[in-house]
């Protein structure tokens, strides 16, 4: 926005007192390479036309109305911050976190700083998904903790990982290999994990013509299994009883969670066997349930389904789809029989198509907003009479000050960016994240 319109002043508000969202919180510390994209962030940020406001929630410290009789423009970045769930029996049971939780407790993320997964009282983990998401959680908890001794992993997770005990990590999906959502360099990385012996039944790479169709329209599914057909070759028996175990365990759906002896801790996952179907609505395949039954044993389960939008009141929201509904980014409303275009409100990323793809995707999807915004501006949408123009930056300073928000300006993040990497340097890390509210907010302060 900042390259397409000289005149434009830029506001980011954020609810953390830090920047950079997913790049942060959601990125594997093992993955320093998709990282780098902070050092662009940076550069934006540094200019003249751009401010930062962190510590800022939408909602409570300033309202969605606020924003837009103070703004020309508001957009909504502001993701997925829930999760999907199952709905079956013994969900609420302790040991059963969504991998958004474990992502965001391995990442530091201040909201899991309280998180204690307990990997120390038991041998296998189950991750319920096999998407990319589903990939990082289980290459974290098998990776050998010195390989991430180096990264910026939060100390409180490095700690964790260092006692684990556990030695087996299943992937469960409902559907065959064909259809797993991982990407090829997601399943080559994991795939080729030192110590970690990968198990494979040979009978689920068996491919029906309908997955054949899938692989040739798809370059993707089809180097997908390719990786798992080498893998299952390579990986026929163990080469030591000191290697840890994935299992790729394909064609089951959970039904329920079943308690360990004590009652209130999963114990195990009761997955019912699948078969695929063709779907005459959507023309994809399905997986149905077949009535067979069988109880996978672990102590520590992982949901990989989906992250989640939530709503914000004043915006419109599909809740069946999880996102707001727009047009090339534009804010649409359905209050009435007719769809109308919410002038100068628009949406961005996740919040604006669901939770799928990578930065690039974010990239181009934030490319095709902006061209909505600049078509508008053209078009004369934020025109306005001299004696109503909107405040802007002035204006949203006033909200917080009346409301005694205390934000977090980017110098503050640079003084908690200079403290995580002067700590770093002790041991031999890029950071030390800090990982509490209030200290975040006290080295923002410079204290």
């Amino acid at each position: 926005m900042l390259k397409a319109h000289e005149g434009v002043q830029v506001d980011i508000i954020d609810r953390l007192p830090t920047p950079f969202g997913l790049v942060r919180s959601g990125v594997a510390p093992d993955h320093p390479e998709t990282k780098i994209v902070v050092n662009q962030f940076s550069r934006v940020a540094a200019n003249a036309r751009c401010s930062f406001f962190g510590n800022v929630t939408l909602g409570s410290d300033v309202s969605l109305a606020e924003l837009r009789g103070t703004y020309d423009v508001v957009v909504l970045a502001y993701g997925a911050e829930s999760d999907r769930s199952f709905g079956i029996p013994g969900e609420n049971l302790r040991g059963i976190h969504s991998a958004r939780e474990f992502v965001w407790w391995y990442n530091g993320h201040p909201d899991m700083h309280n998180l204690v997964p307990d990997l120390q009282n038991t041998d296998s983990a189950v991750v319920l998904g096999q998407g990319n998401v589903a990939l990082d959680v289980a290459r974290i908890l098998l990776r050998c903790t010195t390989k991430l001794a180096s990264t910026d992993i939060a100390g409180h997770a490095l700690d964790a990982l260092k006692s684990s005990t556990i030695r087996k990590v299943y992937l469960v999906g409902r559907r065959g290999p064909v259809q797993a959502a991982c990407t090829a360099k997601e399943l080559r990385e994991i795939l080729g994990l030192q110590n970690v012996h990968v198990c494979i039944k040979e009978g689920d790479l068996a491919t029906s013509p309908a997955d054949k169709e899938e692989m040739r329209n798809s370059r993707i599914k089809r180097r997908v299994h390719e990786l798992l057909s080498k893998a299952a070759t390579m990986h026929k028996e163990k080469n030591s009883n000191d290697q840890k175990e994935l299992h790729f365990v394909f064609f089951r759906k959970p039904t329920r969670f079943l308690p360990s002896e004590g009652g209130s801790t999963v114990g195990a996952v009761e997955l019912e066997k699948t078969l695929l179907k063709d779907d005459a609505v959507t023309g994809n395949q399905v997986a149905v349930g077949t009535g067979e039954f069988e109880d996978l044993k672990c102590g520590l389960v992982l949901k990989s389904i989906g992250y989640k939008s939530l709503p914000t009141e004043g915006l419109p929201f599909d809740n069946y789809k999880g996102v707001v509904p727009n047009l090339r980014g534009r804010v649409l409303s359905s209050e009435s029989e007719t769809t109308t275009v919410e002038a100068g409100l628009y949406v961005v990323g996740w919040l604006k198509r669901g939770p799928t793809g990578i930065v690039a995707t974010n990239l181009h999807c934030a490319e095709e907003t902006v061209a909505s915004i600049l078509e508008d501006d053209r078009n004369g949408v934020f025109m306005a009479p001299s004696d109503s123009r909107r405040q802007g930056r002035k204006g949203l300073l006033e909200i917080l000050e009346q409301k005694n928000a205390r934000y977090v300006p980017f110098d503050g993040w640079e003084k908690i960016n200079s403290e995580e990497k002067i700590a770093g340097q002790l041991k031999n890390k890029p950071r030390e994240k800090i990982t509490t509210w209030d200290e975040l907010l006290k080295a923002a302060n410079g204290g």
